[in-house]
């Protein structure tokens, strides 16, 4: 299956609240608004790169329930390829996600339910077709041995990877399985979390890439918002590719899904790394001005006229 990007990864309802500001504890807040819709980081990256134009196959676990449904419903409409993904006892994950309607940003509670039930067993019988992919890409939503293993099985074929290491971790990774990756994508404060230093500059965030590289991974890419992102290549070097104006940010949620989808999606028809990561940003800065994370997602057509903006 030629060009491939095959995503290991969740899918969780997304339920979003908007207001004002976040309550404290124990108080009850009126809210502005309220959606549900699809998420999850592996979902999310899966929709983002095929509606970028990849070939996109997606291998999670579902809950039979209403929410797997809306997975289903989603990845079909995305044409999106879901034969690996498997149906179970376990319910369909959530997100509660608050966002604070005059900066756009969130706070998320993701509780990832049948997709964190998938075993390293359950990974190993779909090694055909991970070894059959162009690009592998995988997040943390699953559990790490389950990352590992699929990160190892594409290594052992040439097939490229890409970490997300999102959500950012509550214990630390080990080296092992950041060497295995081609690509380590974090955003800011994931980058801070795995290297223990302050990402706040661009400085600082050149010398967290440097300490992720020092503990195995080669190429780091490290998303930094409205400043764009930065590349260190696995030769030393470093680049900084500016964030792309699409319009007024309206919600940051899946931003950095949106990314890593468009940059796997880049890199499964060729492109070099540093279009790729333009690709990537262009992707992202069309989704933040739209709500929602899978809604948001752009269409190739798009992508492809803000590029051509500069």
């Amino acid at each position: 299956m030629p060009h491939t990007v095959l995503v290991l990864g969740s899918f969780v309802a997304d339920v979003a609240f908007r207001a004002t500001r976040l309550p404290a504890w124990g108080e009850t807040l009126m809210g502005s608004g309220f959606a549900l819709g699809p998420g999850g980081k592996g979902s999310n990256q899966a929709v983002a790169a095929a509606r970028a134009g990849a070939q996109v196959q997606m291998a999670s676990k579902l809950g039979d329930d209403a929410f797997g449904q809306l997975a289903r419903s989603t990845w079909a409409a995305a044409g999106i390829d879901a034969s690996l993904t498997r149906s179970c006892s376990s319910a369909t994950g959530a997100a509660a996600i608050l966002i604070d309607e005059d900066r756009g940003e969130n706070a998320i509670i993701v509780v990832p339910g049948a997709c964190f039930t998938i075993t390293v067993e359950e990974v190993d019988a779909m090694a055909d077709a991970i070894r059959g992919a162009s690009i592998f890409l995988t997040q943390l939503e699953m559990p790490v041995a389950v990352v590992e293993r699929g990160l190892k099985i594409a290594r052992e074929a040439g097939v490229r990877t890409i970490l997300n290491p999102a959500p950012a971790p509550g214990a630390p990774l080990p080296n092992s399985l950041l060497a295995l990756a081609d690509f380590v994508v974090p955003n800011e404060s994931e980058a801070a979390l795995l290297t223990g230093l302050p990402v706040e500059s661009v400085e600082e965030a050149e010398r967290a890439a440097v300490a992720l590289q020092a503990r195995g991974a080669s190429e780091v890419i490290l998303t930094l918002g409205a400043r764009g992102a930065l590349v260190r290549t696995s030769t030393g070097q470093t680049a900084i590719l500016p964030a792309f104006d699409a319009g007024p940010v309206l919600e940051t949620t899946g931003a950095g899904d949106a990314f890593c989808g468009g940059f796997a999606a880049a890199l499964a028809e060729g492109q070099p790394l540093l279009d790729a990561v333009r690709f990537g940003c262009a992707t992202a800065a069309i989704s933040v001005t739209r709500a929602g994370t899978a809604p948001s997602m752009p269409r190739r057509s798009e992508i492809d006229a803000l590029l051509a903006r500069g």
